[in-house]
């Protein structure tokens, strides 16, 4: 007696299993949430270091560009701060407001910038620099690493 029937093929009914699961997919979507926890306020706390490093970059040349006109001048004067102050950074989103105390200048001159309400550096603290080379970021003053 032969056997008429076909043998049935197991493998053609199996099914592949390749692919994740339910659980593997929350564990990866999980891992990435802890990655992003973590990076998004470091990246955050680089970039407001960038603006500030920027905005202490910019009231030393501000102080260099009134003693070098002093000098061509021979006198201080308001005259010596033409197109200098104001909104700063002057392209995109303005962080700081430069200002300079007294007025009118004297030589014993303080260049602040003020924290802009609402933006990105609000509550960093105000940046200063005096004749002396003084650097003050809030109510931290020296010569060092305060502006930090």
């Amino acid at each position: 007696m032969t056997n008429t029937h076909k043998q049935i093929d197991q493998n053609a009914y199996s099914h592949d299993n390749s692919g994740f699961t339910l659980i593997e997919l929350l564990i990866v979507v999980a891992i990435i949430g802890i990655i992003a926890a973590i990076a998004i306020p470091s990246y955050q706390g680089y970039i407001e270091r960038g603006h500030r490093a920027d905005t202490m970059s910019e009231l030393q040349n501000i102080a260099n560009t009134i003693e070098s006109r002093k000098i061509e001048q021979g006198r201080y004067s308001n005259d010596l701060l033409t197109g200098l102050g104001g909104s700063f950074p002057s392209q995109g989103t303005a962080l700081y407001t430069i200002s300079f105390i007294p007025d009118p200048l004297t030589s014993e001159w303080t260049i602040t910038a003020e924290t802009i309400d609402d933006e990105r550096m609000d509550g960093d603290g105000d940046l200063s620099f005096d004749y002396r080379g003084v650097k003050c970021r809030g109510t931290d003053c020296g010569k060092g690493d305060e502006w930090r």
